[in-house]
C-alpha cells in the first residue's frame, strides 16, 4: 500500500483502518517507533517475545528493529497507526519506553488516549509548515499520558507456557540446528501440535519465525562487526549455507548482506 505522507511531515506516518476484515499481516521489522491503538475489534499480536490478546483500547509499543505481526481472525475492527522517528518524542521519554512494556492497557485513560490520536489525525490530515512540531508535541502528550499512568497499567499474562518456553529455546540457541521434532520433544507434545500452536499464538511458522530471528541477529552482526565475513556471519547465525544466507537477507531486507555490513542503526 502506497502511503500518502504529507510534505511537511518527515519521518511520521499516521494511519486509521476502519472495519477491515483480514487474517494476518506480513510480518514486519523495521527502524521506526509503532505504535498501534486498537479502537474496535480484537486481534492477536506478537511482539518480540510474546504474544497478545489484544482488546478495545489497547495500546501496542514496538520498538524499532522488533519483530511483530498481528491476527485479526476475519473479524472487523478499527485500528490507529503511527510510524514515526525518536525525533518525535523527548529522548527522557525515549529512554522510559522499555519499562511501559509492548503492551499498555488502562481503562482509565481510554477517552484522553483517544482524544490526543483524534488531535494528531485531525493535524496530520491538514498538515502545514508548523505540523511536524505539533505533532511532536502530541506523541509526547501521549506519551506523558501513559507513564504517568503506568502503575494503573493492567497486566496481561495470556501467554501459552509451551509457547514461551520454545520462544526463550529459540532465543539463545538460534545459531545452533534447530529443528521443529527436537524442539517439540522438549516440550513434551507432538511436532504437529507445537506447530499448530505456535502459528496460532504468533502468526508465525516455526521455520518462518527462526529464520527472521537468524536474519535480525545477522543485520545486528554485520552492523556492529564489520570486521567478519560474511559467510562468518551467515555461519555464526545458524545459516549452514552462505549462498541461502546471502539469498534470505536480500529477498527480506532488499539488500545484499555486503551493503548493510559496517552501517550502524540511527
Amino acid at each position: 500500500m502506497k502511503r500518502n505522507i504529507p510534505k511537511y511531515i518527515p519521518n511520521y506516518y499516521y494511519s486509521k483502518v476502519v472495519d477491515i476484515v483480514d487474517n494476518e499481516s506480513a510480518r514486519h521489522h523495521h527502524q521506526a517507533l509503532e505504535i498501534y491503538y486498537m479502537k474496535e475489534g480484537i486481534c492477536n499480536y506478537f511482539v518480540g517475545n510474546h504474544s497478545y490478546r489484544v482488546v478495545p483500547g489497547d495500546i501496542i509499543i514496538i520498538p524499532g528493529g522488533t519483530i511483530h505481526r498481528t491476527n485479526y481472525g476475519g473479524v472487523a475492527h478499527t485500528r490507529m497507526l503511527i510510524n514515526c522517528s525518536y525525533e518525535y518524542i523527548p529522548s527522557a521519554v525515549a529512554e522510559q519506553i522499555p519499562s511501559i512494556g509492548y503492551l499498555y492497557r488502562n481503562s482509565k485513560v481510554i477517552d484522553k488516549i483517544e482524544e490526543i490520536f483524534n488531535k494528531i489525525e485531525n493535524e496530520y490530515s491538514h498538515a502545514d509548515v508548523l505540523s511536524a512540531e505539533v505533532l511532536k508535541c502530541y506523541t509526547s502528550e501521549l506519551f506523558f499520558l501513559i507513564l504517568r499512568n503506568e502503575n494503573e497499567h493492567e497486566k496481561n499474562n495470556e501467554e501459552s507456557s509451551i509457547v514461551m518456553q520454545v520462544l526463550k529455546y529459540i532465543q539463545h540457541n538460534y545459531m545452533n540446528d534447530i529443528k521443529l521434532s527436537s524442539v517439540a520433544k522438549l516440550v513434551s507434545v507432538s511436532s504437529e501440535h507445537l506447530s499448530r500452536v505456535f502459528k496460532q499464538e504468533t502468526g508465525f511458522g516455526f521455520k518462518e519465525y527462526l529464520t527472521i530471528l537468524r536474519l535480525q541477529k545477522a543485520e545486528d552482526m554485520l552492523k556492529n562487526e564489520p570486521g567478519r565475513a560474511v559467510s562468518e556471519v551467515a555461519y555464526a547465525c545458524g545459516f549452514n549455507d552462505g549462498n541461502y544466507f546471502s539469498y534470505k537477507f536480500k529477498e527480506a531486507y532488499g539488500v545484499s548482506p555486503t551493503k548493510v555490513r559496517g552501517q550502524k542503526k540511527e
